[in-house]
């Protein structure tokens, strides 16, 4: 079957293994000093580990292969010592009950539970007004022509980030422009197209590019930087991480 898979460019990769842990499926593995594909019917095709391949050595490619396997996957990691994961929420198998809880897996489907911090229960603080200036913002809708990306410093933002902390406007949208985009749950060469042609045809001064923490949030940084590669300005860029507790952690 014709469906998105991971390659990786072997005179690129330089072993250092970052790749690995990202992989919820445990798909890609180290043989002689590179980074491989332990099996086709492993990798989701989703992309998760592009943004954590500091030489871009990683892409996803539409190729004839065999189909996804979430029974192979959950055997797989069994066999190398990961804790298998009861369901893939986009694997082609069928779908396992929607109230059958998350074991292990990808670290960004795992249910948690926070407590309140001290501010949440403080009085209100005074109302202060919102940075958008702006619309749309999801990167499937925004026009690459758009006159506010021009002379612009860039935000791209993964969808969670706004409601992971909580001085999103403040700290990080004023004075921006904004796209925000899912790099779990969409097409992440998609989005390395889109912002590349954004970048051509606009005047962006610099691309500063927030996701979370999980390893599948990565792919959003990886899009970005090919997308500055490509559109052969030198951009200057910045990636910021946000915990699942809302703290900045790089």
């Amino acid at each position: 079957m014709i469906r998105k898979i991971v390659q990786i460019d072997e005179e690129k990769c330089n072993g250092c293994g970052l790749c690995v842990p990202s992989c919820a499926e445990g798909a890609i593995t180290i043989v002689d000093g590179k980074a491989r594909l332990a099996a086709d019917n492993l990798c989701d095709g989703l992309g998760a580990c592009l943004g954590d391949c500091p030489q871009g050595a990683i892409t996803i490619v539409e190729r004839d292969t065999e189909e996804f396997d979430e029974g192979a996957v959950e055997e797989h990691l069994k066999k190398i010592g990961r804790a298998p994961s009861e369901h893939h929420p986009l694997a082609a198998a069928p779908a396992k009950p929607h109230h059958a809880p998350h074991h292990g897996g990808c670290p960004g489907s795992r249910v948690m539970t926070f407590a309140p911090s001290v501010a949440s229960t403080a009085e209100p603080a005074v109302k202060r007004p919102g940075q958008l200036r702006q619309w749309p913002v999801q990167l499937h809708l925004v026009p690459t022509t758009a006159p506010y990306f021009q002379d612009a410093d860039l935000l791209i933002a993964a969808d969670c980030v706004p409601f992971a902390h909580a001085n999103f406007h403040d700290e990080f949208l004023a004075g921006k422009a904004l796209v925000i985009g899912c790099p779990k749950l969409d097409d992440n060469r998609f989005y390395q197209e889109k912002l590349t042609e954004l970048l051509k045809v606009s005047t962006v001064k610099s691309v500063t590019v927030l996701r979370m923490e999980v390893p599948c949030c990565g792919g959003i940084v990886g899009s970005a930087l090919q997308a500055v590669t490509a559109s052969g300005k030198d951009i200057p860029f910045r990636e910021v991480v946000i915990g699942i507790d809302g703290t900045v952690k790089k």
